[in-house]
């Protein structure tokens, strides 16, 4: 009996290893395949979450996965400070795994979080004028604008959506000498059509960094 119970400690003990050998194998071969997928300089970090590990290994399927990457930038031309998202149903073969062959490596859907830079932004607003505000879901531009050759200072609480093509930003009050047509002129899009992961734009708000734009995918390839 007493040789039962050390065996199954000694078991236990050695499918715990295992379990953890796998998580940090799995991890490092979905960052690996996404570093090369979109050509990122430093490998995202990846959290396979699941406790027992060992038997989503063996279905080759995997219930939720978050990565982590850092700075990139879209095919647009959007600066992207970060991007945290979940990965949920992964599928990934075990033996694809180990032979690093992941050729059919997908996610069924995928909620994501992407920033967009405040030098984006600043770039992509109309001339004399820049971003400020934004760690209280607020934003607003200041600065100058040229109206018949002269320079006319003008601040504008900002209100941003979700646009076709990405996100616009149109004001909703402006304050300073009125001037003609003075939304259109500070009216302006953050074009946005290839986010990583396939996200597809949902929502957008503001924040210290730049804009948050929450997004969502699915049945998406993760394979380089």
């Amino acid at each position: 009996m007493r040789k039962l119970i050390v065996f199954l400690i000694l078991l236990g003990i050695l499918l715990a290893v295992l379990d953890r050998v796998a998580v940090a194998g799995v991890e490092s071969e979905v960052s690996r395949q996404i570093a090369a997928k979109y050509d990122l300089n430093t490998p995202p970090k990846v959290e396979v979450n699941g406790i027992p590990f060992l038997t989503q290994a063996v279905a080759g399927r995997y219930e939720e996965i978050h990565v982590s990457m850092g700075a990139m930038t879209t095919p647009d031309g959007a600066k992207i400070s970060g991007i945290d998202a979940v990965l949920h149903g992964v599928n990934a073969p075990l033996m694809e795994l180990i032979q690093g062959t992941t050729s059919g490596i997908r996610a069924d859907k995928i909620d994501g979080t992407v920033v967009i830079s405040r030098q984006t932004l600043n770039a992509r607003a109309p001339r004399g004028v820049h971003i400020e505000g934004g760690g209280d879901d607020s934003l607003k531009v200041t600065g100058n604008l040229t109206v018949a050759g002269i320079n006319v200072p003008v601040t504008a609480k900002m209100k941003i959506e979700v646009s076709r093509g990405g996100v616009r930003l149109t004001p909703e009050s402006v304050n300073g000498i009125q001037v003609p047509n003075a939304g259109r002129l500070l009216t302006f899009e953050v074009p946005i059509k290839n986010l990583p992961l396939s996200l597809k734009i949902e929502s957008v708000r503001s924040t210290s960094q730049g804009l948050a734009i929450e997004g969502s995918a699915t049945d998406v390839p993760l394979h380089a």
